[in-house]
């Protein structure tokens, strides 16, 4: 499967295809969306293995939102079931996806905690106090971890990005599919950092009034994935298949002007009915 470069600004498109999916079934999307965080509070409950119980079968939640997404595509609709539907058919690569990622988390705190010292790992777990005179040290040493934490997870961020839907779409195996993710954010590092940027001011906004962007913002995150993944992997718009027409919704690659949409014919008969021309075959002033 190949890997396309795609333009800087994709990054910002695949934030806005995103919202035009969301537009398109938003109760829905809120549907989802809460029950995935009500399942997550949930699980969060359990005394120490909840956590880790819920970032393994994490990867599977959200390839069925994808599966959903693809659903939308084709003119199908959204609903709680594709929250649970690739356990039934992915459920083994897509826990090994979450199960690696786990450790990679696990390694990273762990290196965080060595690094800070026993002072750092002591306020973090217990809440102690430290004198002032030893402040400047525990925030230093929490600085350089911190900057440390950050570089390891951006890679098994990037690891973990695509692969639940290349395992789900395409039958990748796990391993591989964490290394075609990893590589195709690297190939569009531009285009993603756009994306987290404006991701950032978009959090930011959304937390204001009480925190009600989110539940815009969230599922828009959602189905930005899944345009990610067609723009990247496949070349691919998005198009919703209506009973009438098929619309464009993305278009990859904005910047090659020779790339132009291809025009349908139910289109052209909606723009004619929209401005008032009709097509005339004779003129009426030929007798």
């Amino acid at each position: 499967m190949e890997i396309h470069q795609v333009h800087a600004k994709q990054g910002l498109q695949w934030i806005l295809s995103g919202f035009y999916m969301f537009r398109r079934a938003p109760l829905a999307w809120i549907f989802v969306c809460f029950t995935l965080m009500l399942i997550a509070i949930s699980m969060s409950l359990i005394p120490l293995l909840g956590k880790f119980i819920f970032t393994l079968v994490s990867p599977v939640f959200l390839a069925g939102i994808m599966l959903g997404c693809k659903d939308m595509e084709h003119g199908k609709s959204l609903d709680m079931t594709h929250l649970f539907v690739a356990f039934r058919t992915n459920a083994v690569p897509l826990i090994t996806i979450g199960g690696i990622y786990l450790i990679g988390q696990i390694l990273i705190i762990g290196l965080v905690m060595l690094i800070g010292g026993s002072q750092m790992t002591d306020m973090m777990l217990y809440g102690k106090r430290v004198d002032e005179s030893e402040l400047m040290g525990v925030m230093s040493s929490f600085l350089t971890s911190s900057l440390i934490a950050l570089t390891l997870s951006i890679p098994l961020m990037m690891a973990s990005w695509f692969s639940p839907l290349l395992v789900v779409f395409d039958n990748v195996p796990p391993i591989i599919a964490m290394q075609k993710s990893f590589f195709a954010c690297l190939r569009n590092f531009i285009p993603f950092q756009l994306y987290g940027v404006t991701l950032i001011v978009l959090t930011i906004i959304s937390v204001m009034p009480y925190g009600a962007g989110l539940i815009i913002l969230i599922p828009t995150v959602f189905a930005s994935i899944y345009v990610s993944y067609k723009d990247i992997f496949l070349n691919e718009p998005i198009r919703f298949k209506n009973n009438q027409s098929e619309a464009d919704l993305q278009k990859a690659n904005w910047g090659d002007a020779d790339q132009q949409p291809e025009q349908h014919e139910p289109e052209a008969e909606q723009e004619t009915t929209t401005t008032g021309n009709k097509p005339q075959d004779k003129d009426p002033n030929d007798r």
